[in-house]
């Protein structure tokens, strides 16, 4: 968390709705360098939220019918993760874990004071929608009998085409702009909580600085220290590698086994050569 404070390092813009290609952009970048594995239930939990926010953000801003589609699937998937288990509360105690580290921090020297401000507003300012929006913040969702029939349908293969949901489709002709409406007013409902997902990921990943390694014959084991607080594993490798890593582990110790990938025909085996890489562990 140190490293996060000090001089040199950027901090994030609070606009947290992304545009739709610096989405795109970003995803795309990582998925050329980075690969990730989360260590804990809830770290499993906060990153499909994220994967899911960022796929429905992305559609919801192109103007086409089937985007529209993949925005609504993903807001059904979203809510089905919301519904299970209290994930308002977990992210409510990930929250609070990050403020009270980062308020230790005011006193010692070298930090960033503007850097440590903006941070613990943002985070502040994440906690208190959350707090605002209630427990049964989703109610509005699962109550819409309109989407409520395109979950249920969407069950069946096949089975949101025009001839069984007509209503569905009727909507989906309409424009662009009043389609908009419709969908920013649901994803508004589970925009906090997706929110300060996002906000937590981010300062976890900004939290600890990667660390060269060599995975010898193409593996890598590591034991953690017992006051270790691991919650998400990164590994980092060369752009165009035709290497993936395969993490295996708890937050004890992992495995990190490197494969060999040629084409989607063949299967991928683990090499036999040594390979230098990146280990951030947050």
């Amino acid at each position: 968390m140190a490293t996060l404070l000090c001089s040199g390092r950027k901090a994030q813009n609070s606009a947290m709705a992304k545009p739709a290609s610096n989405i795109a952009a970003r995803s795309n970048h990582d998925v050329a360098a980075h690969y990730e594995q989360p260590v804990s239930e809830r770290m499993r939990t906060f990153m499909r939220l994220e994967f899911l926010y960022q796929q429905l953000l992305y559609n919801s801003e192109l103007d086409s019918s089937w985007a529209t589609r993949a925005t609504i699937a993903g807001l059904h998937e979203i809510m089905a993760i919301l519904s299970r288990g209290d994930v308002r509360s977990e992210v409510h105690k990930e929250l609070d874990h990050h403020l009270d580290v980062l308020q230790r921090f005011k006193s010692q020297p070298g930090v960033d004071s503007g850097r440590l401000d903006t941070l613990i507003s943002n985070l502040l300012e994440s906690r208190a929608e959350i707090d605002s929006v209630g427990t049964q913040y989703l109610q509005p969702l699962k109550e819409s009998d309109f989407l409520n029939a395109i979950k249920n349908r969407s069950a069946i293969p096949g089975g949101t085409c025009e001839f069984d949901l007509p209503e569905y489709n009727h909507w989906l002709r309409q424009g662009f702009d009043r389609r908009q409406q419709d969908l920013l007013k649901w994803v508004s409902v589970i925009r906090p909580l997706c929110d300060a997902v996002t906000e937590v990921l981010w300062i976890i990943r900004e939290s600890a600085q990667p660390v060269a390694k060599v995975a010898i014959n193409g593996m890598y084991q590591h034991n953690m220290q017992k006051d270790s607080h691991c919650r998400l594993l990164r590994i980092n490798l060369p752009d165009g590698s035709m290497l993936y890593p395969e993490i295996s582990g708890s937050q004890h110790r992992f495995t990190v086994r490197f494969l060999e990938w040629s084409t989607i025909d063949s299967r991928a085996v683990q090499t036999g050569h040594d390979v230098p890489f990146q280990l951030t562990i947050c």
